[in-house]
C-alpha cells in the first residue's frame, strides 16, 4: 500500500517532539502532555483540594491565550487512551514556583496531570543589565526573581507572591486587558540593635579588611545590593527596580501592588518566612527574622513596621539583657550580599543530617559555608538541588536550643541571640484578650522562639469608609507559649468543625460593565456561633515543629496538649478535612507522616513513609484536603501520595485505559430483496423455525416425536454423524493451512514496508539531528 506519512516523532534526551512534514517550514506540534514539568528549577509549591468548580475552566481559558507562536495548527497526531476520573468529582489544583521567577497553575484532578496557566513575575520589574558603573562581577548570578513563598485564596482569587529578593507582589485576576502603572511601597523592615550591642570601635574590621578576606564573594539578588566600593553606605534602596511605565497586563493574573523591603544602614534586607492575605479585610503580612509588617493593599499604605521584640511591649517573657559583642560582625553574608536561593535554611539541613545518620554532616567552615551559601542552583551544571530558605539560620540555631536551657536564667538570657524569626501568621475572627465577649478581626502571629502573639485589627465599619479611613493595627498583649518554632494556625466552632477566615467574592476589577464595577464587596464571614451564653465559643490549634496545643477561647485554656517528636522536627504542618472530620497532618524530618485528631490531639496515624534525604522534598512537601499530599521527589517528577482508605480503594478505577473503549457495531438489517436476489442463502436453524420460541407452545393433543437411542439404526446414524465430522474438521484444517500461508506472505510484505519507513525516519532524523525545535 502506498502511505504519505505527515508527521515524524523524535524522542530527545529531555522531550518528545513531533515535526509537522506537510509544511515547508516544518513546525512541531504543540506537545499536550507535560513530560519536562518546568524550565526552571522548583522552589515552592502548594496544593489545593476541593477547590471552587469554576477556576480550572477560568484559569485555562486564560492560558490558553498566552500559547506560544510558531507551532503546527493541526491538532496532535498520536490519539488514544482515556482518563478515568472514578468518584472523585471535586476539582484539584497544584501551583509551582520556580527559579526564573515564574509561577504555573496545573490541573491535578483525580490522577491527571495538566498545566492551565503561566503566570512571570518578573514582569513587573526592570530587567538587569551591564552598564551604568556596574562590573560584571557586580551583576547577579544568582535568581533575583525566584519564588519564594506564595499564598493563593481560592475563592477571592487574590494571589500572592514573595520572591528571594525581599519582595511581596499582590496579583488580582481579570479576564480583560489593562494597561496601567504598578503601584509599589516600600517598607524599612530593620532590627535595631544599637541599643543593645555596643561594640567597641577596635574590634570591628574596615571594610578593606572584609574584601580582602573574602574577595569572590558576590551579590546575590541583583546589581543594586552590592555595597559601592567607594565607601557609599546603601540605605532606603529596594534590591530591585520596580518598573514607572505603564505596562500592558494581558488577561489572568495582574500585578496590583509590590512591597519591597528596603536596605537598612548598609544592611541588606533579610529574605521573607512568612506571608499571610485576607481579601475581606483587605490586608497582606509578612514578617522576616527582623520583625513584622502589616500593609493595606486597598488603599495602598503601610499599616504596621515593627520588630519582633517592640510587639511584646510589656508583655515579653524573655529576660532580655544586652549580650556581649562578638569579635567580628559576620559580614560576609549579611552585610554584603543577599543569602542565595541555593542554601535556604542550612542550619535546618544540617539538622536533618544529624537526625539521619545516613547522610552527610556539613562543613563547620564559615568562610566555605559562606561560599557555597552564595552559590546559584543554576550557575553550576548539575547542582540544581533544591534548599530551603537561609535567612532563619540564627533563629533556627535558637530554636534548636532554647527549650534545653532554662528560660529564666540569666546566661540563657545573654546567649540567646536578640532576633527572633516571624514563622506564622494567620489572619481570623477571634477573641484577642480573655475579657473579650466577641469576635474581632484578628491577625495571628508565631515566631522561631515557639511564641504566638496576637494582633488586634480595627477596620471601619461600612465598606464606604475602607476606602478612605484608614485600618489600626495594635498588639493586644495576649502571649501564648510552645515548643519550638510555630508552624501554623488553625480555628475551631465549638462543635469541633473548621472555621475559614473571612474572604471577598470575586469580583473583575476592570470590568467593562458599569455595574460590576460599582458593585460592593461582598464579603463571606465564618464567625463562630454564639448560641452559648456562657462559656467558651472557639478553639484555636497552634502546631510547632515539636509539639501542638488547643486552647480554648477566649479563657484561652490550654485544652490538649500532645509532644509530636522528642528527637526530630516536624517540616510541615497542616490542618486539613478528610471524611468530613478535621485533622492535623504533619511530616516530620525522620521521614514520619502522622496525623492527629481535632480537637483532641489523639495520634490516628504515624507511618516511616519517606527519609528526607534530599532538601527538595523538604522544600516542596505540602498537604491538602481529602487525605493527600505531594513533593518533589526529582527535578522534573511530582510525587503525589494519600493516607485516605477511600482514596486507595478508588484509585484502580482512576487509572487510564492505554486504549480508546469502543462500542461493538449493530448487525445491520438484511432487506426482503437483498435477500431474494443476493445469490447466497441464509442459514436457519430448526428451532428458530419451528422451535417454540417462535411457532409457540405446540397443543397437547399433538403427537410428537421423541427419537430414542436404541436399535441398529441409532448406531448407524451416530457413526455416520462422526464420520462427518472429521470430515468437516479435515475441511477446515485445509482451509487455516492455506490462511496461514497467506498471512504469512502478508507479514513479509509488512517487514519489507516497515525496514524502508524505519530508513527514510532515520534518514530524517540524520537531517535535524543538530537542529534546535526553533530551527525548523
Amino acid at each position: 500500500e502506498f502511505q504519505e506519512p505527515y508527521a515524524v516523532v523524535v524522542l530527545l534526551e529531555k522531550d518528545l517532539i513531533v515535526v509537522d512534514l506537510t509544511q515547508s517550514n516544518f513546525p512541531i506540534f504543540e506537545n499536550p502532555y507535560p513530560i519536562d514539568i518546568h524550565e526552571s528549577p522548583v522552589t515552592c509549591t502548594e496544593y489545593f483540594a476541593d477547590c471552587p468548580p469554576d477556576l480550572i475552566p477560568v484559569l485555562y481559558s486564560v492560558g490558553a491565550k498566552h500559547k506560544k507562536q510558531g507551532y503546527s495548527n493541526k491538532e496532535w497526531p498520536i490519539s488514544g487512551g482515556a482518563w478515568n476520573l472514578g468518584a472523585q468529582t471535586y476539582p484539584e489544583i497544584i501551583i509551582t514556583g520556580h527559579a526564573d521567577g515564574s509561577v504555573k497553575f496545573w490541573d491535578a484532578s483525580a490522577i491527571t496531570l495538566q498545566m492551565l496557566y503561566k503566570l512571570k513575575t518578573s514582569k513587573v520589574f526592570e530587567k538587569q543589565k551591564l552598564g551604568e558603573g556596574k562590573t560584571t562581577a557586580e551583576i547577579v548570578e544568582e535568581d533575583p526573581f525566584a519564588v519564594q513563598m506564595m499564598y493563593w485564596c481560592p475563592e477571592s482569587r487574590i494571589f500572592c507572591v514573595a520572591g528571594v529578593s525581599a519582595y511581596v507582589v499582590v496579583y488580582r485576576f481579570s479576564k480583560h486587558e489593562v494597561n496601567t502603572e504598578i503601584a509599589s511601597l516600600e517598607v524599612r523592615l530593620q532590627y535595631e540593635v544599637e541599643d543593645i550591642i555596643t561594640p567597641e570601635p577596635e574590634i570591628i574590621p574596615q571594610f578593606p579588611d572584609a574584601s580582602s578576606q573574602l574577595p569572590s564573594l558576590k551579590s546575590l539578588s541583583g546589581s543594586t545590593n552590592t555595597v559601592a566600593c567607594e565607601g557609599m553606605m546603601k540605605d532606603s534602596i529596594p534590591c530591585l527596580s520596580v518598573k514607572t511605565r505603564p505596562v500592558r497586563m494581558p488577561p489572568g493574573y495582574q500585578a496590583d501592588l509590590v512591597i519591597q523591603l528596603v536596605w537598612v544602614d548598609g544592611e541588606p534586607p533579610q529574605q521573607i518566612t512568612s506571608l499571610a492575605v485576607n481579601s475581606a479585610y483587605g490586608l497582606v503580612a509578612f514578617g522576616n527574622s527582623n520583625g513584622l509588617a502589616v500593609v493595606d493593599f486597598m488603599q495602598k499604605t503601610v499599616l504596621l513596621s515593627m520588630g519582633t521584640l517592640d510587639l511584646y511591649g510589656s508583655s515579653d517573657p524573655y529576660q532580655r539583657q544586652p549580650r556581649s559583642p562578638r569579635k567580628s560582625k559576620q559580614f560576609a553574608a549579611d552585610n554584603f550580599c543577599m543569602r542565595g536561593l541555593s542554601n535556604f535554611y542550612p542550619d535546618l539541613t544540617k539538622r536533618i543530617r544529624t537526625s539521619y545518620q545516613s547522610l552527610t554532616e556539613l562543613s563547620d567552615s564559615p568562610v566555605s559555608l559562606e561560599l557555597e551559601r552564595c552559590k546559584s542552583p543554576t550557575s553550576v551544571k548539575g547542582s540544581r538541588k533544591l534548599s530551603l530558605p537561609t535567612d532563619l539560620k540564627t533563629d533556627l540555631e535558637n530554636r534548636e536550643n532554647s527549650f534545653s536551657r532554662s528560660r529564666s536564667s540569666s546566661v540563657s538570657s545573654i546567649d540567646r541571640d536578640s532576633k527572633e524569626a516571624i514563622t506564622a501568621l494567620y489572619f481570623m475572627e477571634s477573641f484577642a484578650r480573655k475579657n473579650d465577649s466577641a469576635v474581632s478581626p484578628c491577625l495571628w502571629v508565631g515566631t522561631g522562639l515557639g511564641m504566638v502573639l496576637i494582633l488586634s485589627l480595627n477596620l471601619p465599619a461600612s465598606d464606604d469608609l475602607r476606602q478612605s479611613e484608614p485600618v489600626m493595627v495594635s498588639p493586644s498583649g495576649t502571649v501564648l507559649t510552645l515548643k519550638g518554632a510555630v508552624l501554623t494556625f488553625a480555628c475551631l466552632e465549638c462543635m469541633g468543625t473548621l472555621t475559614h477566615p473571612p474572604y471577598e467574592v470575586w469580583r473583575d476589577p476592570h470590568s467593562a460593565d458599569d455595574s460590576e464595577k460599582t458593585r460592593k464587596r461582598k464579603l463571606v464571614m465564618h464567625s463562630p456561633s454564639s448560641s452559648q451564653d456562657m462559656g467558651d465559643h472557639q478553639f484555636a490549634v497552634i502546631c510547632s515543629e515539636k509539639q501542638a496545643k488547643v486552647f480554648s477561647l477566649p479563657s484561652q485554656t490550654c485544652l490538649y496538649v500532645h509532644n509530636i517528636t522528642e528527637t526530630s522536627f516536624l517540616l510541615r504542618a497542616d490542618v486539613v478535612t478528610l471524611c468530613n472530620s478535621v485533622c492535623l497532618a504533619c511530616f516530620c524530618a525522620n521521614g514520619h507522616i502522622m496525623t492527629l485528631s481535632l480537637p483532641s490531639l489523639r495520634p490516628l496515624l504515624d507511618i516511616n513513609y519517606l527519609p528526607v534525604t534530599d532538601m527538595r522534598i523538604a522544600r516542596t512537601f505540602c498537604f491538602t484536603n481529602e487525605g493527600q499530599a505531594l513533593y518533589l521527589s526529582s527535578p522534573t517528577e511530582i510525587q503525589r501520595l494519600t493516607y485516605s482508605q477511600e482514596m486507595c480503594d478508588n484509585l484502580q478505577d482512576m487509572l487510564g485505559d492505554l486504549f480508546t473503549p469502543v462500542e461493538t457495531p449493530e448487525a445491520q438489517n438484511r432487506g426482503f430483496l437483498k435477500g431474494l436476489f443476493g445469490g447466497s442463502g441464509q442459514a436457519f436453524d430448526r428451532e428458530e423455525l419451528f422451535g417454540e420460541a417462535t411457532a409457540g407452545k405446540a397443543s397437547r393433543s399433538l403427537a410428537q416425536h421423541i427419537p430414542g437411542s436404541g436399535g441398529i439404526e441409532g448406531v448407524r446414524g451416530a457413526a455416520g454423524g462422526v464420520i462427518g465430522d472429521l470430515t468437516r474438521a479435515r475441511i477446515a484444517l485445509d482451509e487455516r493451512g492455506q490462511k496461514l500461508g497467506e498471512l504469512d506472505e502478508r507479514t513479509a510484505s509488512m517487514m519489507a514496508s516497515a525496514e524502508a519507513f524505519s530508513k527514510h525516519a532515520h534518514e530524517v532524523m540524520l537531517k535535524y539531528k543538530d537542529k534546535k525545535w526553533y530551527q525548523f
